[in-house]
């Protein structure tokens, strides 16, 4: 499935130009679902935590019982080879992905020695700053670890993700606000989810039913650091409707403010735009062009510091 265009492939020890096959058809990954990926950025020339998503994506893989072949600092490296090819600025949406070649124990777990990986580029623009979207409720839930493998970003936990999305579109809306297992707001189909309310910024607290992002980690450090008031809470659907401001976070657009929920519109309020300038402002003076390995490590060992 070709999002994008521009695109190359690496795999088996080197880049291709193009939408390479990686899948055989007995493979465990295409024929049982153990898949998993991660998606970055690269935009302005940066690749905001790159390092990262390359780290998740292997604990994605650990979690499916897949063995990592590949450690993160290895995968930031072929991914920076592969940004090279393109002209300088380029967007590109970066996907380091594993999957399982053959099988285990009665075939349905995979042999977690035996593991496919590629990294995919894809030029795919972000979305302008005046982008925005609509959001409804929807009848399925985002579901919990004892039910299915949301402590990964894995494949197939997207087929739940597309249905809120049609449902939602067939409505007329663009996106779907979803809820957790007991009833309370988890994230949109797509994205997480913040709301500002009383000059308060709120974001639902992780619960084990959905992807606390990375990105939606750094907006809160950077808006923190900002002086907000930044809240990690149990939200309800009845909070999001008495917001002032509500916007998604995630890493294909960074921000989206929320126009519209249901019946109650916003304004594109000021704290999305501001955590938009926040975000490339920090990645533009503490990454640069490859500096994004160094602060990662040294933002690692002040926290570990602080204890």
């Amino acid at each position: 499935m070709a999002v994008g265009t521009n695109i190359r492939t690496w795999f088996e020890g080197k880049w291709h130009e193009g939408d390479v096959p990686i899948m055989r058809a007995a493979d465990h990954g295409s024929w049982l679902g153990s898949s998993v990926f991660d998606g970055a950025r690269y935009a302005h020339g940066l690749a905001p935590d790159l390092l990262a998503h390359c780290r998740r994506v292997n604990r994605s893989a650990e979690a499916l019982g897949l063995r990592p072949t590949m450690s993160a600092e290895e995968i930031f490296e072929i991914v920076w080879q592969g940004l090279r090819l393109y002209p300088e600025g380029t967007p590109l949406y970066i996907r380091p992905m594993y999957w399982g070649l053959d099988g285990g124990i009665g075939a349905i777990s995979p042999d977690p020695e035996t593991v496919g990986f590629a990294v995919c580029l894809e030029e795919i623009p972000l979305a302008p700053d005046d982008h925005t979207q609509t959001l409804c409720t929807t009848s399925f839930r985002r579901p919990v670890l004892a039910d299915a493998v949301v402590n990964a970003k894995a494949g197939c936990l997207y087929p739940n993700n597309a249905r809120m999305v049609r449902e939602a579109r067939a409505r007329g809306f663009d996106n779907a606000l979803v809820a957790d297992a007991l009833g309370n707001v988890a994230e949109s189909a797509t994205a997480n989810v913040f709301i500002v309310r009383d000059g308060v910024v709120k974001t639902p607290v992780p619960n084990g039913t959905f992807l606390a992002g990375i990105t939606r980690a750094r907006h809160i450090r950077l808006l923190r650091a900002a002086g907000h008031d930044v809240r990690e809470e149990v939200l309800t659907f009845d909070d999001v409707r008495a917001a002032d401001e509500v916007f998604l976070t995630g890493n294909m657009h960074k921000i989206t403010p929320v126009t519209r929920f249901e019946d109650v519109t916003y304004p594109i309020g000021p704290v999305a735009g501001e955590a938009r300038r926040l975000y490339w402002q920090w990645a533009r003076e503490s990454a640069g062009a490859r500096g994004d390995l160094a602060v990662a490590l040294t933002e690692e060992a002040a926290e570990a510091a602080a204890g």
